[in-house]
């Protein structure tokens, strides 16, 4: 195993001190223990079949996770396999006694083709002394309000639930499963947790090869990534979190795993983030390709391909289920207390419904890899472009219009300065994309539109008063967003209204280490987290204009809020550092991995 192994006393309760595994199909976190406390059925926006991270376990009765309790338990000990999405977790008891769990979901390459089945797999074994154990398989239907019906056979138990049916197939004792009883782990036992299905071959056997093959797949897939010299482990461990939020099925890019984790605690700041915005997809998409991992883009161009042609000329979404689908009504759910008893939980993102013009951008910006980059097997061509059209004269249409802007509010709509640049990010990458195709015509049509989004914005968003760009358009507040007019290729780094509004966000959203997104009271009140990607921005921004020693002290800082794997959430409490929000968040991980390869020493400058 890589590195020495992490230890834990009894864990805190409902805690993010979690590690996610999964496939691209399928995510699990598990707790310090090797809990598995939230697990979706059959997708990663289903039915949790594992749900204590928003139900406190009580007593012997509750149910919604998968455990392994060591009797006499007192420490526990966990880590990842060196580049890997296996997970090792072993208990200790007061008698010296030990076993070690590890857990993953398989993916490899077999007959030719990617095997990632919706399954889980968990091999136990002790390791000293007589261990006594006892196996908890509690899954939960209907958000935590009911428990499925049970069957079992020889080999197997099925939890059989109104909208799925999961078969454990194991070599441990039934009755020990079914009864829940404790006895002497004497010897090594497996786990298969997945659809209905019959196992062909011995589950031993199967969990052995499932882990060897796996364990290579991802050892491969990591010594293909182009790193830089410095945070190496730090980029690797984000690199692999954010491709678990990738589903290989059809392309989306979840925004993290969980519902309603809080935003700060009693907030009320509780969303639903198992679906694809396509923001924080282009985002996602563009740090996987910064490391040389383009499958991913591959796979999510199609996924807004079929979400632009879906459209028919009608305004696009800034954000759709996992299969694509556009619906998803907001509902709050009563069988389930929340995050430390801090509800509501929700279930769908009335988001949805909302008018973001920045989506346009989204979509064209993640679409223009194709165009330049060689090492795809499908290069954009001109009816690629010519669908993306479609997208540009919306953005050119709508960039000055009123919108929820990124961070989505449920107020009064304004026209936001980052909407409004994000539609003129895509009239000019598709008068970039034309000029690339032989196209003049086009390439003179979009470059005017560009041109004159330019205009307008630096004419409505820019205040002398303030001497910065402002949130919105006529306004005076500030955003986070602002930070990102260097990145996008709206401003050059020099450009001295980006200086000056560098020095705004950071003299009036700077709290401590930690950059929050506004600080204007919202629909909720004041935010009082800060919203961890804003801060890698603010880190690139000072890296950008020369400021590097100022960026590396506050990113090293930022990677001390990292929890014990390495992950981050969507929020953090600036004062105790305590991580909150929805998790892992592919925002905050994409945030350090692009600060991580802007500030490192290049490699030919490292020895």
């Amino acid at each position: 195993m890589g590195g020495a192994l992490r230890r834990r006393a009894h864990p805190v309760s409902q805690s993010l001190e979690l590690a996610i595994i999964g496939n691209a199909n399928v995510a699990a976190l598990l707790d310090s223990r090797g809990e598995v406390v939230w697990a979706c059925l059959p997708r990663m926006d289903g039915d949790p079949a594992a749900c204590s991270l928003l139900r406190e376990r009580r007593g012997d009765g509750d149910f919604g996770f998968f455990a392994v309790e060591l009797v006499d338990f007192v420490r526990s000990e966990q880590e990842y396999l060196t580049n890997t999405t296996i997970l090792v977790t072993r208990l200790y008891d007061r008698r010296g006694g030990a076993v070690e769990i590890t857990d993953f979901a398989p993916r490899f390459r077999h007959h030719g083709r990617l095997f990632c089945p919706m399954t889980m797999v968990r091999q136990l074994r002790p390791v000293a002394g007589s261990p006594r154990v006892r196996i908890l398989l509690r899954p939960a239907s209907q958000y935590g309000a009911k428990r499925p019906a049970l069957t079992y056979g020889s080999n197997h138990v099925r939890f059989v639930a109104d909208n799925y049916v999961m078969r454990v197939t194991t070599d441990c004792s039934i009755t020990a499963l079914v009864d829940e009883l404790p006895f002497v782990l004497q010897g090594p036992l497996s786990f298969l947790l997945g659809p209905d299905e019959t196992l062909q071959g011995g589950v031993a056997e199967t969990a052995r090869r499932f882990r060897e093959e796996t364990a290579d797949y991802w050892h491969d897939w990591v010594r293909d990534l182009q790193i830089p010299f410095e945070w190496q482990d730090e980029i690797i461990r984000a690199a692999l979190t954010l491709k678990l939020s990738a589903v290989d099925d059809t392309g989306a890019v979840v925004a993290a795993v969980t519902t309603s984790i809080p935003e700060a605690p009693g907030s009320g700041r509780n969303w639903d983030y198992r679906y694809c915005w396509l923001r924080d997809a282009y985002f996602t998409i563009s740090a996987l390709n910064r490391l040389n991992a383009t499958r991913t883009m591959e796979r999510y161009l199609g996924y807004i391909i079929n979400l632009a042609a879906g459209t028919d000329g009608a305004r696009l979404q800034p954000v759709y289920r996992i299969n694509g689908a556009a619906q998803m009504e907001e509902r709050e759910i009563a069988s389930l207390p929340g995050y430390r008893g801090m509800g509501p939980v929700r279930v769908g993102n009335q988001a949805f419904a909302q008018v973001q013009n920045d989506v346009y951008g989204s979509a064209v910006l993640a679409a223009t890899h194709v165009f330049y980059d060689r090492r795809l097997i499908r290069s954009g061509h001109e009816a690629l472009f010519t669908q993306l059209e479609a997208l540009g004269e919306r953005a050119a249409a709508v960039w000055n219009e009123p919108d929820a802007g990124l961070w989505e509010l449920r107020g009064a709509g304004r026209v936001h300065t980052f909407s409004s640049v994000m539609c003129w990010a895509a009239c000019d990458r598709l008068a970039k994309i034309a000029a690339r195709l032989g196209l003049a015509q086009r390439a003179a049509h979009w470059r005017a539109l560009a041109d004159r989004l330019h205009r307008g914005i630096c004419e409505r968003a820019w205040s002398e008063k303030r001497n910065s760009f402002t949130a919105a358009f006529g306004g005076d507040g500030l955003d986070a967003s602002l930070l990102l007019l260097v990145e996008l290729g709206f401003l050059a780094a020099n450009d001295p209204r980006f200086v000056s509004t560098i020095a705004a966000v950071e003299r009036e959203l700077k709290k401590g280490d930690f950059v929050f997104r506004y600080t204007e009271p919202d629909d909720f009140g004041a935010p009082q987290n800060a919203f961890l990607v804003c801060s890698f921005w603010f880190v690139d921004a000072l890296a950008a204009t020369g400021r590097r020693e100022e960026a590396r002290a506050l990113f090293q800082g930022l990677l001390e809020c990292r929890n014990q794997h390495g992950l981050l959430a969507e929020h953090v409490d600036p004062s105790t550092r305590e991580l909150w929000g929805n998790f892992p968040q592919t925002y905050s991980m994409v945030g350090l991995i692009n600060s991580a390869t802007r500030l490192s020493l290049p490699w030919d400058q490292a020895f």
